[in-house]
């Protein structure tokens, strides 16, 4: 593997699982920033802050901090600046909204319709999201993950069947999804790294989205076999990583 000026790591399935992190990965990590390279991290996972995955990352002996994370969270708040905005969601992605400007309202007219994973999803959710988008409310996804994975080899839904549920209530697709496999947070990083893409690595666990991202933008990829996407799944696809590695160690 030639070397990069940019590596940009998912998390979730990639540098941990749940709580735990992937064996190695801290090392391996620490490793390539104590080289010089720029580190960013970028998951589709909106219902953490920055702050809240800094600390997380760090605690798990990561070189971590606010400014080096990238979420669908942030990326919708930003996308959407001083606007108002009904979510269907966790607090995380209604901090990283609110700390932008955009107004979370529950019970006025909003200007968007937020949806992303949501542990305590009610159909009484599912109703208002799907009424308040056929009375006139833009529909943002911040991803459409199915799944993501956690400790001891399971998978739990992720923001996609939540997404689907609204989706399929209002009968109308999502206007806006902020995360991968669409380009928007990977832009955001070379904006404000200003580093090109040709220079810069993205390593993932899914085909569908981290390694789709990566061949939709222009860079080069590694797949990680550590979290959702399996050899099986590597076979029938036709969207092909650079490289491929049983872990991030193994970088």
């Amino acid at each position: 593997m030639k070397d990069y000026k940019l590596y940009v790591f998912d998390m979730d399935g990639v540098l941990f699982r749940g709580d735990e992190p992937t064996p190695g990965g801290p090392e391996i990590v620490s490793e390539i920033a104590d080289g010089g390279a720029i580190i960013r991290y970028l998951t589709n996972n909106s219902t953490r802050t920055r702050r809240d995955y800094a600390e997380k990352l760090f605690d798990m002996g990561y070189p971590a901090e606010p400014a080096m994370v990238y979420t669908s969270a942030a990326g919708a708040a930003i996308f959407l600046g001083p606007t108002s905005a009904f979510v269907v969601g966790e607090d995380g992605l209604r901090r990283e909204l609110t700390d932008i400007g955009c107004r979370v309202v529950d019970d006025r007219p909003s200007d968007w319709v937020v949806v992303g994973a949501c542990w305590g999803l009610t159909y009484a959710m599912i109703d208002e999201a799907q009424w308040r988008i056929r009375q006139g409310s833009r529909f943002l996804a911040t991803n459409l993950d199915s799944t993501y994975p956690i400790e001891g080899d399971r998978v739990r839904p992720g923001a996609g069947a939540v997404v689907a549920a609204v989706q399929t209530a209002a009968e109308q697709t999502p206007e806006i999804v902020i995360g991968k496999p669409g380009t928007t947070l990977l832009r955001m990083i070379w904006s404000e790294t200003e580093v090109s893409p040709d220079q810069t690595l993205l390593i993932g666990d899914r085909i569908d989205t981290d390694i789709a991202c990566a061949v939709a933008a222009g860079c080069d990829s590694a797949l990680v076999l550590s979290g959702a996407s399996t050899q099986a799944d590597l076979r029938d696809s036709q969207i092909r990583p650079t490289y491929i590695y049983g872990s991030v160690a193994d970088l």
